[in-house]
């Protein structure tokens, strides 16, 4: 399902908590805009003229009709009915804001509002990491192939989304995918994402030296453990390596449960050199029976696709023909189960305007 030659117009929204930047896409492609307008975040009436006044120059500078409009915003919301919730770094948005049904009344079009990490796991289940794997099955002569995928953004905050063959899993509560309130592994009485987020590397490396934990940014712990900045290497990349065991194990623990493809992007996903080998590790750690016995955690086995060795194991699988019983035909069979995981193929920012365009198409097509 993918819509790269659809020429449909969506407009589409990247809404920071400092900035809104508008985008009319066609075919995965920007054709008008961006258009960069301050949030006025701490002004609601101003905050949604804002809106209005982004979309509407979006119209103004576009030659064809859109069909619709489709944008990720933060949560808490009702996504699927538009309804915006009280926003952490918006905080002019308390008590409900009917944000979807405005924009409907006022543009006459259909509105779309997801959450970040939903839509980037959309993009890259449409025309990133997904359909790149299985390419590269179909190049190695594997008959595997992939359609659930669980997409991860590492950054201020650690988000998900869960993509199952083709749909977008929200749950009931439009509160599906919510990794970062799992339980920290190192630190079980804190949520995961104290410790899977950028202040989780600051304070990791500020907790192994004497630095100050807001004294560095992750950028340069990320250059001191290059050795391109002066610093305790061993501490930075002692820090990344604690941030992607804590990771690791909340993926195993939804992999456990998706049993489909990860991939990450998000900021910090540009230090997974430091993290990423960890984070594998331990999604294939084992776990204890309470008599000691080691056990798998993970029916599958995970791979790092970043690592040659790796990848190339990963496409061979374990490929094979076994016979049908009463008949001297075979079938190919793979034993092997295994989840891939590797890093954004398109870039976050791409990954969930594509998102945000093709869900709209999607939701539009099922309609007819």
């Amino acid at each position: 399902m993918a819509y790269q030659d659809d020429d449909r117009i969506v407009l589409t929204l990247d809404a920071g908590g400092t900035n809104f930047v508008f985008s009319a896409i066609k075919g995965h492609a920007v054709v008008t805009g961006p258009v960069r307008l301050p949030s006025n975040a701490d002004h609601l009436q101003r905050c949604l003229d804002t809106i209005v006044g982004g979309f509407s120059r979006l119209l103004e500078k576009t030659s064809y009709a859109p069909v619709a409009i489709s944008f990720a915003f933060p949560g808490p919301a009702d996504y699927p009915n538009g309804i915006i919730g009280d926003l952490a770094n918006l905080p002019s948005f308390r008590g409900g804001i009917a944000l979807g049904p405005m924009l409907e009344q006022q543009f006459n079009l259909p509105v779309y509002i997801n959450n970040d990490g939903d839509l980037f796991a959309y993009g890259e289940a449409i025309a990133g990491f997904l359909p790149w794997v299985n390419e590269e099955l179909e190049k190695a002569g594997s008959p595997k192939r992939y359609k659930n995928l669980l997409g991860l953004t590492f950054g201020t905050g650690f988000g998900a989304g869960i993509v199952s063959d083709g749909e977008l899993f929200l749950g009931d509560n439009s509160a599906a995918a919510e990794i970062w309130s799992m339980r920290s592994k190192l630190a079980p009485e804190s949520f995961v994402e104290e410790g899977v987020s950028i202040r989780g590397v600051q304070k990791a490396y500020a907790a192994r030296t004497a630095a100050r934990w807001d004294e560095l940014t992750p950028k340069e712990i990320f250059d001191i453990a290059a050795g391109e900045r002066p610093g305790d290497a061993a501490a930075a990349k002692a820090a990344f390596a604690e941030f992607g065991e804590i990771a690791g194990d909340a993926i195993a623990n939804a992999s456990i449960l998706i049993d489909g493809l990860v991939v990450i992007g998000g900021g910090l996903a540009g230090a997974s050199d430091y993290f990423l080998t960890a984070l594998v590790n331990e999604m294939n750690a084992p776990l204890n029976t309470y008599d000691g016995a080691a056990v798998k955690r993970m029916e599958s086995r995970a791979y790092n696709l970043k690592d040659a060795a790796e990848r190339s194991a990963f496409l061979k699988g374990d490929a094979t023909m076994v016979a049908i019983p009463g008949s001297d035909q075979t079938v190919p069979y793979d034993p092997l189960k295994r989840i891939g995981v590797g890093i954004s193929r398109l870039g976050t920012s791409e990954a969930i305007s594509i998102g945000a365009y093709a869900f709209a198409l999607h939701a539009l097509d099922k309609k007819l």
